[in-house]
């Protein structure tokens, strides 16, 4: 089972999840695609179900598929959509960081932007 990267993380990207990735299996899309916003995504046939990367998430968009909350049910299947719809050459594991270091106010605010607080 793999983990899912939440819409929690549009438009933050930090990228300490990226760092604790013991097998780089968290992507950035570096192609320009609508139907996909501008976040992280992890690989759900390369995930090893190590765990590693949620702790690392400052934001708190990461969650085991199975506890993935009920809000962000969809980000599943979007999550595992966008690696058939693109190939390896429009995906990077060393994304570039948009936000670090977010306040607890910012991670607070992040939550209740997308409704779940």
């Amino acid at each position: 089972m793999a983990w899912v990267i939440t819409r929690l993380c549009v438009d933050c990207k930090d990228t300490e999840c990226v760092k604790a990735c013991p097998v780089d299996c968290i992507y950035e899309l570096t192609v320009t695609d609508e139907r996909y916003p501008n976040q992280l995504y992890i690989h759900p046939e390369e995930c090893i179900n190590c765990a590693a990367c949620e702790p690392a998430c400052p934001w708190g968009a990461i969650f085991e598929e199975s506890a993935v909350p009920d809000i962000f049910q969809s980000d599943i299947a979007l999550n595992a959509q966008i690696f058939q719809d693109h190939q390896t050459e429009d995906f990077t594991t060393e994304p570039h960081p948009l936000r670090k270091n977010p306040t607890s106010d910012e991670v607070e605010a992040n939550k209740k932007k997308h409704g779940y607080a």
